[in-house]
Protein backbone atom coordinates (compact mmCIF):
# COMPACT_ATOMS: atom_id res chain seq x y z
CA UNK A 1 0.00 0.00 0.00
CA UNK A 2 1.25 3.05 -0.78
CA UNK A 3 1.74 5.53 1.66
CA UNK A 4 2.16 9.39 2.32
CA UNK A 5 3.84 11.59 5.19
CA UNK A 6 1.81 14.39 5.94
CA UNK A 7 4.14 16.53 4.12
CA UNK A 8 3.89 14.88 0.46
CA UNK A 9 0.09 14.74 1.63
CA UNK A 10 0.15 18.68 1.68
CA UNK A 11 2.17 19.04 -0.96
CA UNK A 12 -0.06 16.68 -3.65
CA UNK A 13 -3.27 18.92 -2.39
CA UNK A 14 -1.31 22.21 -2.60
CA UNK A 15 -0.22 21.33 -6.66
CA UNK A 16 -3.89 20.30 -7.22
CA UNK A 17 -4.71 23.60 -6.24
CA UNK A 18 -2.53 25.16 -7.86
CA UNK A 19 -1.24 27.26 -4.61
CA UNK A 20 2.30 28.03 -3.88
CA UNK A 21 4.28 27.54 -0.89
CA UNK A 22 3.99 31.03 0.35
CA UNK A 23 0.23 31.19 -0.20
CA UNK A 24 -0.45 28.48 1.54
CA UNK A 25 1.19 29.05 4.75
CA UNK A 26 0.55 32.82 4.77
CA UNK A 27 0.23 33.95 8.19
CA UNK A 28 0.88 30.57 9.20
CA UNK A 29 4.66 29.98 9.18
CA UNK A 30 7.51 30.90 7.00
CA UNK A 31 7.80 29.79 3.50
CA UNK A 32 11.47 28.02 4.54
CA UNK A 33 9.63 26.12 7.33
CA UNK A 34 6.71 25.47 4.50
CA UNK A 35 9.81 23.80 2.49
CA UNK A 36 10.64 21.72 5.40
CA UNK A 37 7.38 20.19 6.19
CA UNK A 38 6.66 18.94 2.40
CA UNK A 39 10.31 17.30 2.56
CA UNK A 40 9.43 15.48 5.69
CA UNK A 41 12.71 17.76 7.18
CA UNK A 42 10.33 18.91 9.95
CA UNK A 43 7.21 17.54 11.26
CA UNK A 44 4.50 20.79 11.90
CA UNK A 45 3.19 21.47 15.47
CA UNK A 46 -0.78 20.60 15.79
CA UNK A 47 -2.23 24.13 15.63
CA UNK A 48 0.01 24.80 12.32
CA UNK A 49 -1.28 21.23 10.54
CA UNK A 50 -4.76 21.74 11.24
CA UNK A 51 -4.92 25.72 10.09
CA UNK A 52 -3.13 24.34 6.67
CA UNK A 53 -5.46 21.27 6.44
CA UNK A 54 -8.66 23.23 6.85
CA UNK A 55 -6.69 25.61 4.53
CA UNK A 56 -6.22 23.10 1.65
CA UNK A 57 -10.02 21.91 2.28
CA UNK A 58 -8.99 18.42 3.80
CA UNK A 59 -10.17 16.45 6.99
CA UNK A 60 -8.24 18.24 10.14
CA UNK A 61 -7.89 15.70 12.55
CA UNK A 62 -6.90 11.85 11.57
CA UNK A 63 -3.86 13.07 9.69
CA UNK A 64 -0.76 13.21 12.28
CA UNK A 65 0.23 9.64 11.26
CA UNK A 66 0.76 8.23 7.95
CA UNK A 67 -2.17 7.86 5.32
CA UNK A 68 -2.55 6.17 1.79
CA UNK A 69 -4.25 7.39 -0.75
CA UNK A 70 -6.67 4.77 -0.66
CA UNK A 71 -7.13 5.75 2.87
CA UNK A 72 -8.28 8.95 1.51
CA UNK A 73 -10.21 8.21 -1.20
CA UNK A 74 -12.38 5.65 1.52
CA UNK A 75 -12.69 8.99 3.25
CA UNK A 76 -13.84 10.87 0.33
CA UNK A 77 -16.64 8.80 -0.49
CA UNK A 78 -17.49 7.95 3.28
CA UNK A 79 -18.57 12.06 3.07
CA UNK A 80 -20.38 11.45 -0.23
CA UNK A 81 -22.18 8.58 0.65
CA UNK A 82 -23.65 10.81 4.29
CA UNK A 83 -24.35 13.51 2.07
CA UNK A 84 -26.36 11.31 -0.36
CA UNK A 85 -28.53 10.50 2.84
CA UNK A 86 -28.87 13.75 3.79
CA UNK A 87 -30.28 14.94 0.50
CA UNK A 88 -31.93 11.58 -0.37
CA UNK A 89 -30.58 10.91 -3.46
CA UNK A 90 -30.02 7.02 -2.31
CA UNK A 91 -29.29 5.93 -5.52
CA UNK A 92 -26.09 8.17 -5.80
CA UNK A 93 -25.56 6.80 -2.24
CA UNK A 94 -25.77 3.02 -3.26
CA UNK A 95 -23.64 4.10 -6.25
CA UNK A 96 -20.72 5.29 -4.02
CA UNK A 97 -21.29 2.31 -1.68
CA UNK A 98 -20.38 0.22 -4.42
CA UNK A 99 -17.16 1.75 -4.98
CA UNK A 100 -16.32 1.67 -1.79
CA UNK A 101 -16.94 -1.81 -1.43
CA UNK A 102 -14.56 -2.24 -3.91
CA UNK A 103 -11.45 -0.48 -2.50
CA UNK A 104 -11.97 -1.19 0.91
CA UNK A 105 -9.89 -4.36 2.42
CA UNK A 106 -11.90 -7.43 3.46
CA UNK A 107 -11.10 -7.40 7.12
CA UNK A 108 -11.56 -3.59 7.73
CA UNK A 109 -14.59 -4.00 10.32
CA UNK A 110 -14.75 -0.32 10.75
CA UNK A 111 -15.67 0.59 6.94
CA UNK A 112 -17.78 -2.64 6.44
CA UNK A 113 -19.61 -1.26 9.42
CA UNK A 114 -20.41 2.15 7.65
CA UNK A 115 -21.45 0.26 4.77
CA UNK A 116 -24.08 -1.71 6.30
CA UNK A 117 -25.42 1.28 8.28
CA UNK A 118 -25.41 3.22 5.17
CA UNK A 119 -27.33 0.11 3.21
CA UNK A 120 -29.76 -0.02 5.73
CA UNK A 121 -30.68 3.79 5.70
CA UNK A 122 -30.53 3.89 1.62
CA UNK A 123 -31.84 0.79 0.68
CA UNK A 124 -31.23 -1.66 -2.48
CA UNK A 125 -31.75 -1.62 -5.71
CA UNK A 126 -34.11 -4.00 -7.40
CA UNK A 127 -34.97 -4.03 -11.08
CA UNK A 128 -32.64 -0.50 -11.08
CA UNK A 129 -34.97 0.68 -8.37
CA UNK A 130 -34.02 1.60 -4.90
CA UNK A 131 -36.52 -0.10 -2.44
CA UNK A 132 -36.33 0.12 1.35
CA UNK A 133 -35.08 -3.12 3.69
CA UNK A 134 -37.34 -4.41 5.36
CA UNK A 135 -37.26 -3.72 9.22
CA UNK A 136 -36.15 -7.37 9.95
CA UNK A 137 -33.47 -7.01 7.66
CA UNK A 138 -32.56 -3.16 8.65
CA UNK A 139 -32.61 -4.53 12.53
CA UNK A 140 -30.24 -7.80 11.20
CA UNK A 141 -28.01 -5.55 9.49
CA UNK A 142 -27.39 -3.23 11.95
CA UNK A 143 -26.67 -5.91 14.66
CA UNK A 144 -24.55 -7.36 12.21
CA UNK A 145 -22.90 -3.87 12.04
CA UNK A 146 -22.07 -3.05 16.09
CA UNK A 147 -20.99 -6.23 16.71
CA UNK A 148 -17.93 -6.09 14.04
CA UNK A 149 -16.40 -3.56 16.21
CA UNK A 150 -18.53 -4.62 19.32
CA UNK A 151 -18.28 -8.53 19.52
CA UNK A 152 -20.09 -8.65 22.76
CA UNK A 153 -22.32 -5.49 22.50
CA UNK A 154 -25.14 -6.26 25.14
CA UNK A 155 -28.71 -3.70 24.06
CA UNK A 156 -29.66 -3.85 27.67
CA UNK A 157 -26.51 -2.94 29.64
CA UNK A 158 -25.37 -0.50 26.64
CA UNK A 159 -23.36 1.25 29.50
CA UNK A 160 -20.94 -1.57 30.47
CA UNK A 161 -19.65 -1.30 26.70
CA UNK A 162 -17.05 1.30 24.91
CA UNK A 163 -17.85 2.71 21.78
CA UNK A 164 -16.86 4.95 19.09
CA UNK A 165 -18.75 7.91 17.53
CA UNK A 166 -19.74 5.61 14.79
CA UNK A 167 -20.74 2.48 17.07
CA UNK A 168 -22.87 5.12 19.12
CA UNK A 169 -24.60 6.24 15.54
CA UNK A 170 -25.48 2.45 14.87
CA UNK A 171 -27.08 1.67 18.38
CA UNK A 172 -29.30 4.89 17.21
CA UNK A 173 -30.38 3.14 14.23
CA UNK A 174 -30.84 0.26 16.33
CA UNK A 175 -33.28 2.04 18.33
CA UNK A 176 -35.60 3.35 15.64
CA UNK A 177 -35.92 0.05 13.88
CA UNK A 178 -37.29 -0.74 17.27
CA UNK A 179 -39.54 2.56 16.87
CA UNK A 180 -40.61 1.91 13.55
CA UNK A 181 -41.41 -1.82 14.49
CA UNK A 182 -44.05 -0.15 16.92
CA UNK A 183 -41.65 -1.37 19.65
CA UNK A 184 -41.66 2.12 21.79
CA UNK A 185 -40.55 0.31 25.32
CA UNK A 186 -37.56 -1.38 23.60
CA UNK A 187 -36.21 2.63 21.74
CA UNK A 188 -36.93 4.26 25.12
CA UNK A 189 -34.68 2.06 26.67
CA UNK A 190 -32.34 2.80 24.12
CA UNK A 191 -31.96 5.96 24.19
CA UNK A 192 -31.91 6.42 28.01
CA UNK A 193 -28.74 4.46 27.72
CA UNK A 194 -27.18 6.53 24.72
CA UNK A 195 -27.97 9.80 26.35
CA UNK A 196 -26.13 8.60 29.33
CA UNK A 197 -23.38 7.52 27.72
CA UNK A 198 -22.85 10.38 25.40
CA UNK A 199 -23.03 12.73 28.68
CA UNK A 200 -20.26 10.53 30.21
CA UNK A 201 -17.80 9.84 27.61
CA UNK A 202 -17.73 12.43 24.95
CA UNK A 203 -17.38 15.23 26.71
CA UNK A 204 -14.06 16.27 25.86
CA UNK A 205 -13.90 15.05 22.18
CA UNK A 206 -15.04 17.96 19.77
CA UNK A 207 -16.36 15.84 16.76
CA UNK A 208 -18.92 14.12 18.99
CA UNK A 209 -20.79 17.54 19.16
CA UNK A 210 -23.59 15.83 16.70
CA UNK A 211 -24.42 13.24 18.72
CA UNK A 212 -26.18 14.97 21.42
CA UNK A 213 -28.43 16.64 19.37
CA UNK A 214 -29.46 13.54 17.40
CA UNK A 215 -29.68 11.28 19.71
CA UNK A 216 -31.71 13.97 21.98
CA UNK A 217 -34.37 14.29 19.20
CA UNK A 218 -34.51 10.71 18.45
CA UNK A 219 -35.17 10.47 22.13
CA UNK A 220 -37.85 13.55 22.34
CA UNK A 221 -39.59 12.22 18.86
CA UNK A 222 -40.00 8.56 20.93
CA UNK A 223 -41.49 10.10 23.73
CA UNK A 224 -43.84 12.53 21.60
CA UNK A 225 -45.37 9.28 20.55
CA UNK A 226 -45.41 7.69 23.82
CA UNK A 227 -47.61 10.54 24.89
CA UNK A 228 -44.75 11.39 27.48
CA UNK A 229 -44.95 15.25 26.64
CA UNK A 230 -42.95 17.07 29.67
CA UNK A 231 -40.06 14.61 29.31
CA UNK A 232 -40.62 14.78 25.64
CA UNK A 233 -39.77 18.92 25.73
CA UNK A 234 -37.18 18.37 28.37
CA UNK A 235 -35.24 16.33 26.59
CA UNK A 236 -35.78 18.30 23.52
CA UNK A 237 -34.50 21.36 24.58
CA UNK A 238 -31.21 19.48 26.02
CA UNK A 239 -30.66 18.39 22.10
CA UNK A 240 -31.27 22.15 21.49
CA UNK A 241 -28.71 23.47 24.15
CA UNK A 242 -26.42 21.06 22.53
CA UNK A 243 -27.48 21.84 18.86
CA UNK A 244 -26.20 25.75 20.10
CA UNK A 245 -22.70 24.78 22.08
CA UNK A 246 -21.57 22.72 19.78
CA UNK A 247 -22.49 24.79 16.65
CA UNK A 248 -24.32 21.25 15.50
CA UNK A 249 -28.05 22.43 13.48
CA UNK A 250 -28.28 20.05 10.79
CA UNK A 251 -31.56 18.47 14.06
CA UNK A 252 -32.46 22.02 15.51
CA UNK A 253 -35.67 22.73 13.33
CA UNK A 254 -37.00 18.96 13.57
CA UNK A 255 -36.18 19.42 17.12
CA UNK A 256 -38.08 22.60 17.81
CA UNK A 257 -40.77 21.18 15.97
CA UNK A 258 -41.16 17.94 18.78
CA UNK A 259 -41.51 20.87 21.53
CA UNK A 260 -44.33 22.97 18.98
CA UNK A 261 -46.23 19.57 18.91
CA UNK A 262 -46.01 19.29 22.72
CA UNK A 263 -46.66 22.14 23.63
CA UNK A 264 -49.80 22.08 21.37
CA UNK A 265 -50.93 18.79 23.12
CA UNK A 266 -50.06 19.71 26.65
CA UNK A 267 -52.97 22.89 25.89
CA UNK A 268 -50.30 25.74 25.61
CA UNK A 269 -50.90 26.81 21.79
CA UNK A 270 -49.30 30.26 21.81
CA UNK A 271 -46.48 28.59 23.02
CA UNK A 272 -46.57 25.96 19.92
CA UNK A 273 -47.42 28.42 17.01
CA UNK A 274 -44.33 30.21 18.29
CA UNK A 275 -42.00 27.22 18.11
CA UNK A 276 -43.85 25.82 15.07
CA UNK A 277 -43.06 29.33 13.06
CA UNK A 278 -39.31 29.25 14.62
CA UNK A 279 -38.76 25.23 12.77
CA UNK A 280 -40.94 26.52 9.94
CA UNK A 281 -38.13 29.39 9.11
CA UNK A 282 -35.15 27.06 9.94
CA UNK A 283 -36.20 24.42 7.47
CA UNK A 284 -36.80 27.34 4.86
CA UNK A 285 -33.22 28.85 5.43
CA UNK A 286 -31.87 25.17 4.78
CA UNK A 287 -33.88 23.88 1.91
CA UNK A 288 -35.61 21.22 3.93
CA UNK A 289 -38.93 20.87 1.96
CA UNK A 290 -40.21 17.61 3.73
CA UNK A 291 -39.68 19.45 6.94
CA UNK A 292 -41.58 22.44 5.63
CA UNK A 293 -44.45 20.53 4.27
CA UNK A 294 -44.40 18.85 7.80
CA UNK A 295 -45.16 22.04 9.76
CA UNK A 296 -47.84 23.14 7.30
CA UNK A 297 -49.73 19.84 7.49
CA UNK A 298 -49.37 19.72 11.34
CA UNK A 299 -49.91 23.37 12.08
CA UNK A 300 -53.30 22.76 9.44
CA UNK A 301 -54.34 20.03 11.28
CA UNK A 302 -53.64 21.60 14.62
CA UNK A 303 -54.67 25.45 14.02
CA UNK A 304 -56.61 25.26 11.29
CA UNK A 305 -56.09 26.58 7.90
CA UNK A 306 -56.41 30.53 8.68
CA UNK A 307 -52.89 29.97 10.93
CA UNK A 308 -50.28 31.78 9.25
CA UNK A 309 -46.74 30.71 9.25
Amino acid sequence: MEQLFIGELIRQRRLELGLKQCELCEGICEPVTMSRLESGKQTPGSNKLRMLMQRLGLPDERYYALVSKNELRISELQTEIVSSNVLRDSLRGLEKIEELEAIAEPNDNQVRQFILRSRAILGKLVDGKVEPYSLEEKLEMLSEAIRLTSPYFDIDHIGKGLYCIDEVKVINQIAGVYSEQGNNEQALQIYVQLIDYIKQHFQNVKQSGGLLPLVSYNYARELDLDGQYEKAIEIAKLGWEACVQYGQYASLPSTLEIIAECYHFLGDDEKSKDYYRQAYYLYKAVGRNHGIELVRSETQQYFGSDFQL
